[in-house]
């Protein structure tokens, strides 16, 4: 069995794909076997040029994937079932690793006996993103000590080390790959399939934790540095956090639940309404912020009433 796989799913990004793809040639190995496995989401297979150029690189350690169906799900449980590596990494393919990034992981990991190790996400502006937007830290995540335990607020899959073990038991021996998991493919256009995982695996005892050595650089283009997308977005957070949340829960507790989850977003929402309005003239910024947080609240409540954004299948 090989040591690594580097799992990535990529739609339409071929640009980015080589970057991400050079940089994981810098890799140390460490002595270690690393595989390489990407699955191509987009029907008209915008990644075959890139990969047929790979192979130069890595040779049979790139395994090229093509799946026409686009859901996110579909295309990470292929990843996982193409994978040889007793370890799997994702990464998502805006994103850049620094030469050290694959030691640092493995590091943590054998330094804490972990089964997963998440690491930063650094955001890296386009030219011509707008300076109040950087100002604003909105693209930026929380960062942790390295060896602090990880809970499922943290957790997502962009820049992550997974024992790939503890991926297969969530498989669904019923089905076939890909629909047979790990990865749910009910959330495979909407998003929040990485946080209902992350769940299941922390349900099931996995020890997960923070690696903060170990960064990567999300490439944020001028179209997703917006106020509409940043509220877009904020909105459909939202909604995966009141349908994953629930997810977790049966029968009346989950009826409890759901009710309590509602009231707190309601009231939220009020109080985020006063304040954008009272701060929009003298703290834009802050302003901003309520904004924010009123499109979450609301996109919670929308989700109690039917609404389900879908997120993947398109570009950006």
């Amino acid at each position: 069995m090989l040591d690594i796989s580097i799992c990535i799913c990529t739609f339409r990004r071929p640009v980015l794909l080589r970057v991400l793809l050079d940089a994981i040639h810098q890799q140390e190995a460490d002595h270690l076997t690393i595989q390489v496995v990407v699955v191509d989401n987009d029907p008209a297979q915008s990644a075959s040029q890139v990969l047929s150029e790979a192979r130069s690189q890595f040779g049979d350690r790139l395994t090229p994937v093509a799946l026409a169906e686009s859901n996110i799900s579909l295309a990470r449980n292929a990843a996982v079932h193409a994978a040889l590596g007793e370890w799997i990494v994702f990464i998502d393919d805006d994103e850049r690793p620094e030469p050290g990034w694959l030691s640092s992981l493995i590091k943590t990991q054998q330094k804490h006996t972990a089964d997963v190790v998440f690491a930063p996400v650094l955001a890296e502006y386009a030219d011509g993103v707008a300076e109040w937007l950087k100002q604003g830290g909105y693209f930026d995540r929380r960062r942790l000590v390295t060896g602090t335990t990880v809970t499922q607020t943290d957790a997502r899959s962009g820049n992550v080390l997974v024992r790939r073990t503890a991926l297969m038991r969530l498989c669904d021996a019923s089905a076939s790959p890909p629909h047979n998991g790990p990865f749910d493919a009910a959330y495979g256009k909407t998003g929040g399939e990485d946080s209902i995982l992350f769940r299941q695996l922390e349900a099931a005892g996995a020890r997960m934790v923070w690696c903060d050595e170990a960064p990567v650089y999300e490439w944020i283009p001028l179209e997703r540095a917006q106020a509409k997308w940043l509220l877009q977005r904020s909105y459909r957070t939202g909604q995966l956090f009141m349908r994953t949340e629930l997810a977790m829960q049966q029968g009346g507790a989950r009826i409890i639940r759901a009710a309590y989850l509602a009231s707190r977003a309601a009231m939220q929402l009020l109080v985020a309404a006063v304040l954008a309005i009272v701060l929009l003239a003298v703290k834009p910024l802050q302003s901003f912020k309520w904004l924010r947080i009123l499109a979450s609240q609301a996109g919670k409540l929308s989700y109690l009433f039917g609404s389900l954004s879908q997120a993947y299948g398109s570009a950006s």
